[in-house]
């Protein structure tokens, strides 16, 4: 029993900095985030941070793994919902991620576009880490769009794999202007030309 109880704390000791983690990081960056912040908004003693981490670089992997497992959970709840049709559950969640961009005051956008930005010239293991999401959550897309195609409900002439390129890129931009003018009208400026003009069969 105790030996569970033990495990059961490192568990949540280390979901704790993670969680504090990712939130300093997705607002500030990788570079202006202080391990030290982490340690005190989480209370653990320095020393125990390096048990669950090797480093800064480390905990910035496990924490892009972490942020990945929570918009897998957003992906399952739109794309896996099959009483919707293909465009539908495209809308879905487009219309989840305005809402969680709204939530936020438009101030922290995504983890990983952001660091996207800041680390893919800095450090070739998070750049690695970070293409890996984008390819995994472009490819989810480009499965629903190519079922959206084959159903007649989006344009078929252009190579699903692509249009889910143009998709997440444009999402993307739009979600980094959205913190720029601090509105959402980015992302209703792309998800209107998307869905009316581009996937338009």
């Amino acid at each position: 029993m105790s030996r569970e109880l033990n495990t059961s704390t490192k568990v949540v000791t280390k979901n704790a900095l993670l969680e504090a983690g990712l939130r300093v990081m997705i607002e500030k960056g990788y570079s202006n985030t202080g391990i030290q912040e982490v340690l005190d908004a989480t209370n653990v003693p320095k020393g125990s941070f390096y048990y669950y981490f090797d480093s800064k670089e480390d905990f910035a992997l496990q924490i892009i793994d972490y942020f990945v497992a929570t918009c897998d959970q957003l992906m399952d709840k739109c794309f896996d919902n099959k009483k919707l049709t293909p465009i539908e559950r495209l809308k879905l969640y487009c219309q989840e991620k305005k809402t969680l961009l709204a939530n936020d005051q438009c101030r922290k956008g995504c983890l990983i576009g952001n660091l996207s930005q800041e680390m893919s010239d800095q450090s070739e293991v998070l750049r690695g880490r970070l293409e890996e999401a984008l390819t995994k959550s472009r490819n989810r897309l480009a499965r629903c769009i190519k079922e959206g195609q084959e159903k007649g409900e989006i344009n078929a002439n252009m190579d699903h794999i692509q249009l889910a390129e143009f998709f997440q890129s444009g999402l993307h931009g739009a979600v980094m202007r959205a913190k720029t003018t601090k509105t959402i009208s980015p992302l209703d400026a792309f998800f209107n030309i998307i869905f009316d003009q581009v996937f338009k069969p």
